[in-house]
């Protein structure tokens, strides 16, 4: 079977694809990926072939400033309406023309994509060939949850429910533009307009299944996902994908030492002075080991910086490696940090009110997965406070615990592929 995997530029988008495309290449299926060039080098290290962008732009975290120096002044429904327009709607055509284009040149039977990709609508109507979409991030609204963006909990009374239908009217017209963008992409193709208010979920109902990346113990309760849509468990990326290993500090396995880990992920990272220092300042000269992963974002400065004995500083250690180490760990929000270190048992402390981030903590501390700071800026002694509430309070251990025997309760590449191989059969049949 001939696959083709897309997704946007992004690692949180990337990345947990990549484990079910190693799958289906080593199960004998002719597996390449669409990417733009940062992206096809990160291919490369899975040895699989990949089409580069030839219409399509590369729009991403590490060029976005650049593209779009105006994004910087921009909060709540400005920004969200800013993203909707320039990050996931302007390259949806030239993606679609792009795939249409390599169709002709090398006929998928399937296209797999991140569902906020959103070129998956032109290509299951236009082409008319079957499109599996997966949703990446535990934010996939329904009209009984809480609307997205704003890291809002589920409402408890009235008062509560009315702030949430305003923000519901505040997001609608934020998304106007860029839906309306959307359409008229759409219709240059002949295909019908989503609603005004469709935006992120309305294209993903055209494909034949949405993969939900994690289990429905990440959800509020109540939560009703699309009528296409399945919760497959959690995606774990293939290894090659992340980069070059890195072995694990000795004093990071001490059996009488706890470990702290703390990353701000890969989107939100140029400025370490939001986290990761405040986090280390926190923990320096304590009795607890701190691990501060980058990116490789100012590695040699942090380490000048902070000499202490039981500060760690990385450009990247795997967390398959890292976490079973780990107390506790403190992120930026990011969901698929967030799910490795629900995957080996770890509570998280979350920070970040951008980029959806607020919605993912407001999940983990409705849960008591972990504590949701709401902020942007901690502080080092909010963060310490919660560290501590995190180490010693056992009710997060057990909520994780529980979570991490669910999520480990699916078998996501065998699912995956039973549902997307039955095309094919279907077709032959």
């Amino acid at each position: 079977m001939k696959i083709v995997l897309a997704s946007l530029p992004a690692d949180g988008h990337f990345n947990p694809l990549t484990g079910i495309a190693v799958h289906l290449r080593d199960r004998g299926h002719e597996v390449r990926w669409y990417a733009g060039p940062a992206y096809g080098s990160k291919i490369d290290r899975l040895d699989m072939p990949w089409f580069p962008y030839q219409r399509a732009t590369e729009v991403m975290a590490g060029n976005l400033s650049a593209l779009f120096p105006e994004r910087a002044a921009l909060k709540g429904p400005r920004l969200i309406s800013f993203d909707i327009e320039r990050f996931f709607v302007s390259q949806v055509e030239n993606h679609f023309d792009d795939l249409a284009a390599i169709h002709d040149e090398w006929p998928f039977d399937a296209l797999l994509c991140d569902g906020a990709f959103y070129a998956e609508h032109l290509v299951a109507d236009v082409l008319h060939i079957p499109v599996y979409a997966f949703a990446l991030t535990m934010v996939m609204p329904d009209s009984q949850s809480p609307p997205p963006f704003f890291g809002l909990r589920p409402a408890r009374s009235p008062v509560g429910r009315l702030q949430h239908a305003v923000v519901r009217k505040l997001l609608a017209s934020g998304m106007k533009a860029g839906t309306i963008q959307y359409n008229e992409i759409l219709a240059r193709h002949g295909v019908d307009p989503i609603s005004l208010d469709g935006f992120p979920h309305e294209p993903m109902l055209r494909v034949r299944r949405v993969f939900l990346n994690g289990s429905p113990g990440l959800e509020f309760p109540g939560y009703r996902p699309l009528a296409n849509a399945e919760y497959v468990g959690p995606l774990v990326p293939a290894r090659p994908a992340m980069g070059p290993d890195t072995p694990i500090p000795t004093v990071v396995l001490d059996p009488t030492r706890k470990v702290v880990a703390v990353s701000q992920g890969t989107v939100d990272n140029g400025d370490p002075g939001k986290l990761i220092v405040p986090t280390i300042e926190a923990l320096k000269g304590s009795d607890i080991v701190v691990v501060a992963t980058t990116a490789g974002v100012g590695t040699s400065a942090l380490r000048a910086r902070f000499p202490e004995p039981n500060v760690v500083i990385e450009d990247f250690i795997n967390y398959d490696d890292l976490f079973p180490n780990v107390a506790a760990f403190v992120t930026g929000g990011g969901f698929g940090s967030s799910l490795a270190a629900f995957l080996h048992g770890v509570p998280v402390v979350g920070a970040g009110k951008r980029e959806g981030k607020n919605d993912i903590n407001a999940r983990v501390g409705y849960h008591k997965l972990g504590i949701d700071l709401r902020l942007e800026n901690p502080k080092p002694s909010a963060i310490r406070k919660a560290v501590d509430r995190v180490l010693n309070e056992p009710t997060y251990a057990e909520n994780v615990a529980a979570l991490r025997s669910e999520l480990r309760s699916y078998d996501p590449m065998a699912r995956i592929e039973a549902v997307v191989t039955r095309t094919k059969r279907d077709a032959v049949a």
